[in-house]
């Protein structure tokens, strides 16, 4: 009678360490691609919120300068004109005071301090500032985000953008500029958000 012989050796060592080794090696390429993948999607996901938060805050700053005006005790609209801070006053929530508003920035956060005039007389703004932060990732380091143009602009390109001393009495028009990046060591580069704003209460050619 013919006997059957069976190979109950089954796999050597060497292959169960190889199997084992080449399942490490794909589950850690797995591995990594998941983590660059969700990297990539939090960095877009965080830039995306960044700008868009700085588009909000830029354009409400943009409304608030167009509408400035003389402050309630009856100082000139304009009380600060530097490269990264800009005060003036402005009716900003429409209750028919005069708030002093500040804009400046923080580190890499653009922020916005608010101060209501005062309820008795004479009217003063030395009450508490409210600060809110506008913007996170602000890059723009020692470049300005403000610039300042007088009436005779864009014509006049000798003078303007407006040096230090000439802003506060012949500023007619503001521009903002703002460069937002998460990770400024990594691509792309920085986003740039800009906007304009004549100031009406200081036009001369009406």
């Amino acid at each position: 009678m013919l006997k059957r012989i069976k190979n109950n050796q089954g796999l050597g060592i060497i292959e169960i360490v190889l199997y084992v080794a080449i399942f490490s090696i794909a589950t850690i390429i797995v591995m990594n691609f998941m983590v660059q993948g969700y990297k990539v999607y939090y960095f877009g996901q965080e830039q995306t919120d960044a700008i868009r938060f700085a588009g909000t805050g830029i354009k409400t700053m943009v409304r608030e300068i167009r509408e400035a005006r003389p402050a309630d005790n009856g100082s000139y609209p304009l009380e600060l004109a530097d490269d990264q801070l800009f005060i003036f006053f402005s009716d900003i929530d429409q209750d028919d005071k005069t708030e002093r508003v500040r804009y400046f920035l923080d580190g890499t956060d653009f922020k916005k301090g608010i101060i209501n005039p005062s309820e008795n007389e004479p009217i003063t703004y030395d009450g508490p500032e409210e600060t809110i932060t506008l913007s996170k990732y602000v890059r723009n380091g020692a470049d300005p985000i403000f610039y300042y143009y007088n009436g005779d602009w864009p014509a006049d390109t000798t003078n303007n953008p407006l040096p230090a001393p000439a802003r506060l009495i012949e500023t007619k028009l503001m521009r903002v500029l703002l460069r937002i990046n998460v990770f400024p060591e990594r691509s792309p580069d920085d986003f740039e958000l800009e906007s304009s704003a004549q100031i009406r209460n200081l036009k001369t050619n009406l």
